[in-house]
């Protein structure tokens, strides 16, 4: 038995042709490069397979997820994609791998080890990305294996047939940070020596440093959904998200009451609540009560007291009377706010805004895809 939309009172819609727009506004921008999309964190919290298909249809071949799981929902809408899992391949997994086509990013000497046992045992060449640590000190190889490979790659890589060399930018969101700097010689360097593949260096901050970072395959991830890759200057992204919650109930109130859990808003003035269905279970944050707001009819509405798991309490006394009735709908990412003011208003970042969206928002999807 599936909902009907009457049942919903909170909207998450997605504008795929923004996307797609966001995907040209960033390949405009790289010299002699393609720009590959990051879908991972199922298409950052907004859902990978719409997104894949306007993604593919605005001329997106390479895909990059975390898990081969996620790989299956985008080989499900693109059967002719590169799709390269970067957490590399899982020993138990490997026919599955293949069977997926899938792209493997080796992360270390004994995953090239094992792939290229696995391109022994069934006679063929298997195809895989081979990814150097140049900075985080997460996944890819260090500086030990790094040399290692390097002075013994042809021997390592036999029976590897290598797509991508990639490495992935600690700081880049920091125009005025050394360390791209010092990453981009180290992964200069390394991809000159191995001599094979194409060059993947960039992510979405990245492509904004300049050609020399862009390499032959950029991998944008929150700037195709509207986060800006540029936080030290405006955002040149357009923002496909708009989240919206139907007010349930309305109330006057009064000093000396107080609203919500922990009493944390006294009301200091006759004033108007509105409660509307969404709380920390669709992923707004409870940490920052004093902080965030909704619009309604385009009038603020700052947050009131704090998030609770199912409601938020909105105050309403500065907007017309006349648009605040159950039923009115209260937007809290959109024409007035981003994702990027969320981020701000919880002290975090827009990825886990966007990757935190809970599953109980009835999704729509607008524009090319849907």
């Amino acid at each position: 038995m599936s909902a009907a939309p009457s049942l919903y009172a909170t909207e998450l819609t997605i504008n795929l042709d923004v996307v797609a727009a966001n995907y040209r506004l960033l390949q405009s921008k790289l010299v002699g490069a393609k720009a590959g999309a990051a879908v991972k964190g199922d298409g950052y919290g907004l859902g990978a397979a719409p997104l894949v298909r306007a993604l593919w249809a605005a001329g997106c071949r390479d895909f990059f997820v975390a898990h081969p799981t996620e790989g299956i929902v985008v080989r499900d809408e693109l059967p002719d994609a590169r799709i390269h899992i970067l957490n590399g391949p899982l020993p138990n997994a490997i026919d599955e791998y293949l069977e997926a086509d899938f792209i493997p990013v080796l992360n270390a000497l004994g995953d090239i080890q094992l792939w290229r046992n696995a391109a022994h045992a069934r006679g063929q060449k298997l195809k895989a990305d081979i990814h150097i640590d140049t900075g985080m000190c997460r996944l890819g190889l260090d500086r030990t294996e790094t040399k290692a490979f390097l002075d013994d790659a042809t021997a390592l890589l036999d029976g590897i047939d290598v797509q991508l060399v990639m490495s992935h930018l600690a700081h880049a969101d920091d125009p005025d940070s050394p360390q791209s700097g010092q990453q981009l010689a180290a992964f200069t360097s390394a991809f000159h020596s191995l001599g094979i593949g194409q060059g993947s260096l960039s992510n979405s901050s990245g492509i904004f440093l300049g050609g020399d970072y862009h390499f032959d395959v950029a991998r944008p991830g929150i700037a195709l959904y509207g986060g800006n890759p540029t936080p030290f200057a405006d955002n040149p992204m357009a923002n496909p998200v708009r989240l919206t919650a139907r007010i349930i109930q309305v109330r006057d109130v009064a000093p000396p009451e107080t609203v919500g859990y922990g009493a944390t808003y006294p009301v200091t003035r006759p004033s108007r609540i509105a409660t509307v269905p969404i709380g920390y279970a669709d992923g707004f944050h409870r940490g920052h009560p004093t902080t965030g707001m909704a619009h309604i009819s385009g009038h603020p509405a700052p947050i009131a007291g704090r998030v609770s798991m199912d409601l938020i309490t909105l105050d309403v006394t500065d907007v017309p009377a006349h648009l605040v009735h159950a039923g009115a709908i209260a937007e809290f990412i959109g024409a007035h706010r981003t994702p990027d003011d969320l981020a701000r208003d919880w002290q975090t970042i827009p990825y886990e805004v966007l990757t935190g969206l809970g599953r109980r928002y009835r999704r729509l999807y607008e524009g090319t895809g849907a």
